[in-house]
């Protein structure tokens, strides 16, 4: 199940240059992460809506990445089927999971979706994830941006910062996926699991 609570192990290569928690409230937050990924935004893009390549498993219900699926059109879902071989599908799973519904899809330029992640889901709160895409030079600027609001139990000094690790996490895994070759052997020596180029 996902870890929010837990502490992220080493960190990816990539560079980072805004990653905080960037409002506050006493019934919600706001965090905001954003990147330079070394690719162009349409082959981004395509990475993006493939969350199995960059989303990291042990935050997920569960544990293997190659159970996520994203349907990039708004009413679209990203989501995750329950299964214990990769030949069961979303008729022959267990179960499956809604994560987040897809509201706004552009093309190479954004997605935005609503959904409480993780231990959210349980709480009576909407969240909002605004994923946004834009040229820079050879490179591609990436936001990420998550809002939630309403009720919960959880104090809010303590699940915000949780959830802009994940949410950062997720971020830097994205970008290591384009790191030059030679930083990402320097960092880590291999790629992170999950993060594989499809075939």
């Amino acid at each position: 199940m996902f870890r929010f609570i837990l502490p992220l192990v080493a960190a990816l290569s990539a560079t980072v240059v805004q990653a905080e928690v960037t409002n506050t409230s006493d019934n919600g937050f706001t965090v905001t992460h954003a990147a330079a990924v070394n690719a162009a935004p349409d082959v981004v893009w395509k990475t993006i809506i493939a969350p199995a390549r960059w989303w990291n498993g042990e935050h997920s219900f569960s544990g293997d990445a190659e159970n996520f699926y994203l349907v990039p059109q708004a009413g679209g879902c990203f989501c995750e089927l329950l299964r214990t071989t990769s030949e069961e599908n979303i008729k022959s799973a267990e179960g499956s999971v809604q994560h987040m519904r897809v509201i706004f899809a552009q093309n190479n330029k954004a997605l935005r979706m609503s959904g409480a992640l993780g231990p959210l889901q349980g709480e009576a709160v909407t969240g909002t994830l605004t994923i946004g895409l834009r040229p820079d030079g050879e490179n591609t600027a990436v936001s990420f941006v998550y809002k939630v609001g309403g009720y919960m139990e959880f104090p809010v000094d303590q699940i915000a910062p949780a959830v802009d690790a994940v949410i950062g996490e997720q971020l830097t895994r994205l970008a290591a996926l384009y790191a030059p070759e030679e930083d990402v052997e320097a960092e880590h020596g291999e790629e992170p699991e999950g993060t594989k180029e499809a075939e």
